[in-house]
């Protein structure tokens, strides 16, 4: 059986294929390449969700990064187990056909108590003095110090944050040589974000995206000479393009402005409780699902939406039928954005009033995502010696806030999660099968068992 290693270079498009990415070009027209319409949204949860079960989220219900849990009244982003899947995976339809086939998943999201046989993906610990360690999780378990003896410990300010950049990548490429050489599994599943940060934080028509797309093609250029040395054929793939984007779209802001948003006092500084709106709106991207705690709010809740700057569209549950999001997990309704615009999770009207965490990177307590992380705030006059100071406290014992991130939404250049109208702006497939023009994202899924049936 042809073994095959599925790089997925995260934001790669036809359109940034070119004289900055001499590798990745070269692998391109020596084989066959086709266009991918999006997952809907075009998120890396339900994008990889898409590809590794050949639904969508109406069905595998990944339906953003993260959701409101109405058992829990909370909102939740970036969970990590597998079991929030709901469909079989690529692998273990691989394996049923093929008794003894193996995996590795590296960095691929919801990698926690998957099936796959190898797994890592970026996991801290959270000690009861208040510390955040940076640290992985693998399966097998003692694969985490074996592979960290062996590489060095993950970087992980690289991975996100305002210092995110190539090094990550160049770990999670390392790391998949290493599990390539200790296991030589017959899917190899490979995550690179580096193209994520800068298109995100500069937008992709920024000329320092050049050397974003140099770094990246160097750290694919030496996997495709690495899998071919060892007779690994390779796919390479991308989730989605980002666009260049010049609204932010402050829609808890507008709900509150409304009377259906409650805010909770904690400490002086506002907190949302969604339990107790009536209305609000878990911001993911270019998309928000909005969540009625009164259902006869829809009608004014729907035209109170429609009717900002930047909203393209406000889908009922018949329409996200329609999109292939109709889950249990989906907002009642779900707002679209203009390729220009995205949707921020601030709901405070008082920057002074910020809850504390909005203010440091803290991907699990927002109201949504926030990609304003990437950045550090311009009105802080000497960064690294307040950086310095936090860790100088944390080493002491001491608790303290790292509160560098701004508030400042029109930063961001670049988002993602609907579908570009241009399909140079499309995630692409890059494959040595024969392929149409176009893929849709389940249809991804179908190419990749193909791969293993010829």
């Amino acid at each position: 059986m042809q073994r095959l290693a599925v790089i997925n270079v995260v934001g790669l498009t036809q359109g940034l294929i070119g004289p900055h990415t001499p590798r990745i070009q070269k692998h391109a027209t020596a084989h066959n390449s086709a266009y991918v319409k999006p997952a809907f949204p075009a998120v890396t949860c339900t994008a990889q969700s898409d590809y590794l079960t050949g639904t969508t989220a109406s069905q595998h219900g990944i339906v953003a990064n993260g959701w409101y849990n109405r058992d829990y009244s909370e909102i939740q982003f970036w969970k990590q187990s597998n079991h929030l899947v709901q469909q079989p995976k690529l692998w273990e339809k691989l394996r049923d056909a093929n008794p003894g086939f193996t995996t590795a998943k590296l960095f691929w999201w919801y990698n926690m108590y998957s099936s796959a046989e190898y797994t890592i993906t970026p996991r801290p610990m959270y000690p009861a003095d208040g510390r955040k360690v940076f640290d992985v999780y693998t399966q097998p378990m003692g694969m985490r110090e074996e592979i960290k003896s062996d590489l060095g410990d993950f970087p992980f300010f690289t991975f996100w944050g305002p210092k995110a950049g190539i090094p990550c990548s160049q770990w999670i490429a390392k790391s998949a040589q290493w599990v390539e050489e200790k296991h030589s599994p017959d899917l190899n599943l490979v995550y690179l974000p580096h193209l994520d940060y800068n298109l995100q934080r500069l937008g992709p028509i920024h000329p320092d995206i050049a050397q974003d797309l140099q770094e990246i093609d160097t750290v694919v250029g030496e996997l495709l000479d690495f899998f071919e040395s060892r007779n690994v054929q390779v796919v390479l793939l991308s989730e989605y393009g980002i666009t260049q984007v010049e609204t932010p779209i402050h829609i808890n802001r507008a709900l509150r402005e409304k009377g259906w948003i409650t805010v909770k006092d904690e400490l002086g500084l506002e907190q949302l409780d969604a339990g107790a709106s009536k209305a609000f709106a878990v911001a993911d991207h270019q998309v928000a699902h909005i969540y009625l705690n009164d259902p006869q709010l829809e009608p004014q809740v729907r035209e109170a939406v429609a009717a900002l700057p930047g909203v393209a569209q406000v889908l009922d549950r018949q329409q996200q039928a329609d999109a292939g999001i109709a889950h249990e997990r989906s907002g009642d309704l779900i707002a679209v954005s203009q390729e220009n615009a995205w949707f921020t999770y601030y709901y405070w009207l008082d920057d002074a009033l910020a809850p504390d965490f909005a203010r440091t990177i803290d991907i699990h307590r927002k109201a949504g995502y926030d990609p304003v992380e990437l950045f550090i705030d311009p009105k802080i006059k000497f960064p690294p010696a307040k950086i310095a100071k936090f860790l100088l406290k944390k080493k002491l014992g001491f608790r303290a806030l790292l509160d560098v991130i701004p508030l400042d939404a029109t930063l961001v250049k670049g988002s993602h999660g609907t579908c570009p109208k241009n399909r140079s702006d499309w995630p692409v497939y890059i494959s040595p099968q024969n392929l149409p023009d176009q893929l849709t994202s389940p249809q991804v899924h179908h190419q990749l068992l193909a791969h293993f049936q010829r």
